[in-house]
């Protein structure tokens, strides 16, 4: 787009707004096809509008504040003349009060089959398919007046910060959103990113509300699930941001119009040769309304919900194709609105994140909660939502967990890249730390820990034909004697080691002594070596833990050195590894009498269950760093 935009600038400048000429519009969630490896089963149909853009040369701009009107141009401008004038002589017009004419809704599934879905998908977690899944259901019907009248009975009865309204008129195409959230902004040089998970309601009282936000922070299914959340967009910030440079910048209680959110802040400075333009390809769609790890439940979603998404969990912004700057929400609490003739039909969708812990009826009502107010204001249903308590917008800052750090690098920048950065890098005599990517999501959180400790990284896939070609043992020798790896690591991953043929064959050939490297496995790379080791791996008796901080009791041997026991580490895992007498690994590392971490007597091989570069990992570095022989 940058041909067909001009460098001009703009002769007044607008507070986080680019200081000329930029596009806005929208992005479809079906986008996902080109930024997840997946092919959509049930893909959008032939003609429908996936992105829309505006180049927005010129513009009428509104201080909320104050309520007055600016035009805003590059100079020279007949057109702004003639609009000055007009603004002069502008009186808003009175807000008509009227009764909404009430239309019957359709919904995309019953209450019962949408409980169904709820744990069709705990079963796929307790499988360690997945962590955790955003299922999301759709109500639509006609639409009393506009989509515009809409939008304007939202702002009134649901305002939030990232508000945005948009209509294409010869697409028939209207979109009326009052999201709380932002996917990602950026200033060219630096990117933020502020994920919401974890919900409660207000309370009738200051007192109540206070006690219903302090029960939030204390409810391990609420605070696992917004840790889950961080950790995946630190990955994605990871992929575009400098070493060490991702962390939480603040963590806190949003009260909104009838909810309180947990939202994180998170901050990273961009690499030399990306911009936040590119960076919204590596975090595209948000992953508080996709679950983890992305790539698998991004083709969950498509399976279960069995249509296409639409704009619903896609974004609304603003992009400066010069600097790189960019301002993008995320598409929730949206009203989709498609013109028939002279009449307008809705779409309305609404959903929640489905852990473990999840009980589908509950998952039921927060999903029509969640709508009831789109769903009102579109005349659909009267007052669903008419005892829901309301107040006033607030923040309450609550003290982050933060990104593990590593401290050895001694002000040298390491990198990490895959084969193709390493082979067009000059004068490399190793691959540097070889990391075994298993379509995790804390894939580049792992990675940034190690290059922060003075080592390069080269990241390879573990999954793929290219992954089961190296699986087989020449293959892999011959590549291993390519990259000459320092040290491995085998990561985590999502299913069972028998996914990963490339991480069992690394597993098998260290365990046999023909690979020197030494090798750590995380979660999935645990369980593969204790595979080669002929352990069963199976699914956790006291269930599975996603994203909650555990006390792992250690004996300080190996990896473990210079640690206090026990020790706070993160859990993501379904599957543990059961024991075997006969084994030659040695256990020293357990929770609850699973096993959490394993060493072989005698050689360099280590495994971890839990994850050590989680924000709820405090230790995590130093753990990566005693294998790393720093």
């Amino acid at each position: 787009l940058r041909p067909y935009t001009t460098t001009k600038k703009f002769t007044t400048e607008i507070s986080n707004l680019p200081s000329g000429p930029f596009w806005s519009g929208a992005l479809a969630y079906d986008l996902v096809q080109w930024t997840q490896p997946i092919l959509l089963q049930h893909p959008p149909n032939e003609g429908d509008v996936l992105a829309v853009l505006w180049l927005v040369e010129r513009f009428i701009h509104q201080d909320k504040a104050s309520g007055e009107l600016s035009v805003i141009d590059c100079g020279n401008d007949s057109w702004s003349e003639k609009v000055t004038t007009q603004l002069q002589q502008f009186a808003p017009p009175e807000r008509q009060q009227f009764t909404l004419e009430s239309h019957e809704e359709t919904s995309s599934c019953s209450d019962e089959s949408h409980a169904q879905a709820v744990e069709a998908i705990r079963d796929s977690i307790r499988q360690g398919e997945l962590y955790q899944l955003n299922f999301g259901r759709r109500w639509e019907g006609r639409i009393p007046d506009s989509p515009r009248d809409v939008f304007t009975r939202l702002s009134a009865a649901n305002p939030a910060p990232f508000s945005a309204y948009i209509e294409a008129d010869d697409l028939g195409l209207a979109l009326a959103s009052s999201s709380p959230e932002t996917l990602l902004r950026s200033d060219g040089r630096e990117v933020w990113t502020a994920p919401i998970k974890g919900t409660c309601p207000r309370g009738v009282s200051l007192e109540e509300e206070e006690m219903l936000r302090a029960e939030m922070l204390c409810d391990e299914k609420e605070r696992s699930e917004h840790r889950m959340l961080v950790d995946l967009m630190r990955n994605d910030l990871s992929l575009d941001c400098k070493t060490g440079s991702v962390d939480v910048e603040r963590f806190d209680v949003e009260v909104y119009a009838n909810v309180q959110h947990l939202v994180s802040h998170l901050r990273g400075e961009l690499m030399d040769d990306r911009t936040g333009n590119s960076t919204i390809s590596s975090i595209f769609p948000g992953g508080s309304i996709t679950g983890c790890p992305r790539t698998i439940v991004c083709a969950a979603i498509d399976e279960l919900e069995q249509a296409p998404r639409s704009f619903w969990t896609g974004s609304i912004g603003w992009h400066d194709v010069h600097s790189g700057a960019c301002s993008w929400n995320i598409l929730i609490r949206t009203l989709e609105a498609h013109k028939r003739g002279n009449l307008w039909h809705g779409i309305v969708c609404a959903g929640g994140g489905i852990t473990i812990e999840s009980k589908p009826l509950s998952e039921v009502a927060e999903a029509k909660w969640k709508a009831s107010a789109l769903r009102k204001a579109c005349g659909w249903i009267t007052s669903e939502a008419a005892d829901i308590p309301s107040g006033e917008l607030s923040i309450h800052p609550v003290t982050p967990e933060t990104a593990p750090k590593g401290e050895n690098c001694e002000g040298e920048v390491y990198w990490i890249g895959d084969m193709a950065h390493l082979i067009t890098s000059k004068a490399r005599r190793s691959c540097g730390v070889l990391l075994v990517d298993n379509l995790d999501s804390f894939t580049y959180n792992i990675a940034h820990c190690v290059a922060q400790l003075g080592h390069d990284v080269t990241v390879i896939s573990g999954r793929g034909e290219l992954a089961d070609e190296l699986s087989l043992p020449v293959e892999l020798c011959d590549y291993l004697n390519f990259l000459n790896p320092s040290h491995i690591i085998i990561g985590p991953g999502p299913g069972n080691p028998d996914d990963s043929p490339l991480s069992m064959a690394i597993a098998t050939h260290s365990l046999a002594g023909q690979i020197e490297a030494p090798l750590l496995g995380v979660c999935l790379g645990h369980q593969a070596i204790a595979k080669a080791c002929g352990h069963e791996i199976i699914p956790s008796p006291s269930g599975p833990v996603h994203g909650t901080p555990r006390q792992i009791h250690h004996d300080g041997s190996g990896i473990f050195a210079d640690m206090q026991s026990p020790s706070q580490f993160t859990r993501y895992n379904s599957l543990v590894v059961k024991d075997n007498p006969d084994s030659p690994l040695i256990t020293n590392g357990q929770e609850n009498n699973l096993s959490m971490a394993a060493r072989h007597p005698d050689l360099p091989i280590h495994s971890v269950q839990f994850h050590p570069e989680s924000v709820g990992s405090p230790n995590g570095c130093k753990l990566l760093a005693n294998f790393l022989g720093n």
